[in-house]
């Protein structure tokens, strides 16, 4: 999340009174991510979530990512509900960009990682999957890897200023990712984007920890199952000094599993899976770290330690541990 566009009192105002919605109390900006503006919204009604969209979102794709997100609220999985205006429509305009409003959800997304954490997550991964499989419509991975070469090429005036001789690791590494990429795997709706921020746990007492909350679907898409999974064991299994956790990776797949077998191919496939979605986060942050407009209130993200991980996942004795 992060803030882009400003949004005046007047106009917050005047935009909400197409929705049943009650009267505006409070509004804040959210710093946090890079891609859209976000507003955390209280009325006498409750607590919301407003959203501008802009820079990678395309308008035309808005319908199907809240289409996909009302579909999985309506299935029971605990994600943003979008908000219809009086007309019964969600997607409206404000402030000259397309912008939502939805439900907001309890609970905190985890700073610090514990193993507790992963057996949720993977539980929660494998229903967003099975729930996802009857939604009809679907939608390219804009950032897969018919994506990453081009997306390489627009760093490479200035990559090397990030660190010397990023650049020409990237495109070995893209070279050796693609040509072992794998065909032929499970095919569904996938989140594509779930970091810790994007989600939301909760702990009460005498109740194990419980996922409460996936949100953030913006680069949700139909693509390969396990590959949403390795976008977790990405994001969510390194230590702060970048070894692998193949305990939390464990908890991870066994709990995804116990819901979703998964297939020995997609297992075999993980490896180079690990790595295609690691160079994903390497170039997308790399190319908001030289291009994310001064004064933005934005909090960019080092590209480097995805370069890290990476490099952990190129090796191949490491295969076995990113395995389960």
């Amino acid at each position: 999340m992060a803030v882009y566009t400003e949004v005046s009192d007047e106009a917050l105002r005047a935009f909400l009174t197409d929705y049943p919605l009650g009267e505006l109390i409070a509004f804040r900006g959210i710093a946090e991510g890079v891609e859209n503006s976000n507003y955390a919204l209280k009325t006498t009604t409750g607590d919301y979530i407003l959203t501008l969209y802009e820079r990678r979102v395309d308008p035309a794709e808005l319908p199907w990512f809240l289409g996909l997100m009302d579909h999985l609220v309506h299935r029971g999985l605990a994600c943003p509900a979008p908000v219809p205006g009086r007309d019964g429509q969600a997607l409206r305009a404000l402030a000259e960009r397309p912008a939502a409003i939805c439900t907001f959800l309890p609970g905190v997304w985890p700073r610090r990682v514990r193993p507790g954490h992963l057996a949720p997550l993977g539980d929660a991964l494998a229903r967003l999957h099975l729930a996802g499989a009857d939604f009809a419509p679907t939608r390219r991975n804009a950032l897969g890897p018919a994506g990453w070469a081009p997306l390489l090429e627009r760093c490479r005036a200035d990559g090397d200023a990030v660190q010397p001789g990023l650049i020409a690791a990237l495109d070995q590494a893209l070279a050796s990712i693609l040509a072992e990429w794998p065909a032929g795997l499970p095919v569904g709706h996938i989140h594509a984007d779930l970091f810790p921020d994007n989600v939301f746990f909760m702990e009460e007492a005498g109740e194990a920890l419980r996922v409460s909350g996936i949100i953030d679907f913006y680069f949700a898409c139909t693509d390969l199952l396990a590959y949403d999974i390795a976008v977790c064991l990405n994001a969510w299994c390194f230590e702060p000094d970048f070894s692998f956790n193949v305990t939390r990776a464990r908890a991870l797949l066994r709990a995804y599993s116990a819901i979703r077998p998964l297939s020995p191919e997609e297992r075999a496939a993980l490896p180079v899976l690990c790595r295609g979605a690691a160079l994903r986060f390497l170039l997308t942050r790399l190319f908001d770290w030289v291009n994310t407009p001064p004064g933005a209130m934005v909090t960019r993200k080092d590209p480097l330690e995805y370069f890290r991980k990476l490099r952990f996942f190129l090796s191949a004795e490491n295969a076995e541990a990113v395995g389960g």
